[in-house]
């Protein structure tokens, strides 16, 4: 992989109409992707995003940046992406871009590949890290690869090649990658008819997961938040913080991302009022 120097938004912001336009869109579908230092929603920080916003008209933006990510990057994290310390040395901290990415994201619905299990988990760590809380309750988050594993079970790499008929070149390349993840989205929509044309239509067809934390820490079950994991999984969170309050300290002070702390504070001070 090429060495890529960092980039600021304010020279690579562009826009674009596509040739066709077979998805119909309420509001902005913002594709974004991540290469990070690893796969640790609670520990690991982001290197380098781009973000392809595709607007209701069909015309699109694309926003890319290098992450100074304020910890050495794995060896083995530069073998897959191919960023190396030296390359983001001189990048901006998360802190220092993370309002030009919320305003850019800003009452967009969301999409990616994996994005919903990754992607997503880990911006929002990253920007609760920082003190910035972003609402996605009006947003609808888009898994091209939930999509795909239901219909066919590959990888980006392969759906690009199915879908699409070409070769994915330069992979682990965020914008590459984004890009070739929207192609594959427009593909899916023109090959499964059941999918309908809106993000409304997609999700009810592929089924709208209800996230309680982006870590999966915790999910829903009969209209309750159950622990996912740990000897409590399958277990009402709040029964077991009335039962065993020590746990609550124990998660608090454990090595669980902060979108998952704040997750189990509100299910504590919800409990906590139906008690009184």
């Amino acid at each position: 992989m090429n060495e890529q120097l960092p980039i600021d938004f304010s020279n690579i912001s562009h826009s674009q109409t596509e040739s066709s336009m077979s998805l119909e869109l309420k509001k902005p579908l913002a594709i974004f992707d991540l290469e990070t230092t690893g796969v640790n929603v609670g520990s690991d920080r982001i290197l380098e995003i781009a973000i392809i916003k595709i607007m209701p008209d069909g015309t699109k933006q694309v926003k890319r940046k290098l992450i100074n990510p304020e910890m050495p990057i794995p060896p083995g994290a530069t073998e897959v992406h191919g960023i190396t310390n030296e390359m983001v040395k001189d990048a901006p901290a998360f802190k220092q871009a993370a309002n030009e990415i919320k305003q850019f994201i800003d009452g967009c619905d969301l999409g990616g590949y994996n994005s919903n299990r990754f992607d997503v988990p880990i911006l929002m760590e990253e920007f609760l890290r920082v003190g910035i809380e972003i609402d996605l309750k009006t947003s609808k988050l888009v898994d091209v690869q939930r999509i795909f594993h239901q219909m066919e079970q590959r990888t980006l790499s392969a759906a690009y090649k199915f879908y699409c008929n070409k070769n994915l070149d330069g992979a682990h390349s965020a914008e590459i990658d984004a890009n070739a993840t929207w192609e594959v989205l427009q593909a899916q929509v023109e090959r499964y008819p059941q999918l309908g044309t809106s993000v409304e239509t997609i999700l009810k067809a592929t089924g709208e997961e209800e996230i309680v934390d982006f870590a999966r820490r915790f999910i829903m079950e009969n209209g309750k938040e159950v622990f996912n994991f740990g000897k409590h999984k399958g277990r009402a969170v709040a029964d077991v913080l009335k039962q065993e309050p020590q746990y609550y300290d124990w998660m608090m002070r454990g090595d669980f991302p902060l979108h998952t702390k704040q997750k189990l504070t509100e299910i504590l001070n919800r409990t906590l009022l139906k008690k009184n």
